[in-house]
């Protein structure tokens, strides 16, 4: 599954687009090497670090699924750890 589809459906960014530019700024890794929007990415092994502001979020990817309901997006991930960072 491409990232930016990734991020949109588990709902950690809303919409595609905006996934697209926050990895086109740099500011998504998957194993720890700058991602394009059009990264395929996986399931168990895949660790992404997106960088919110000040907040850098790093979550194991669980499952890919084409399609989820609200209630659901936060079983495709899990949060290994959040930080904040000071600038």
């Amino acid at each position: 599954m491409r990232l930016d589809k990734f991020l949109k459906v588990s709902r950690l960014i809303k919409r595609r687009t905006l996934a697209k530019e926050i990895a086109d700024q740099g500011r998504i890794l998957v194993n720890n090497n700058v991602a394009k929007a059009a990264t395929t990415i996986a399931v168990g092994g895949d660790e992404l670090k997106i960088q919110f502001g000040q907040k850098l979020l790093t979550i194991q990817i669980d499952r890919l699924k084409e399609t989820v309901k609200k209630d659901e997006a936060s079983e495709l991930y899990t949060i290994k750890h959040e930080e904040y960072i000071k600038q």
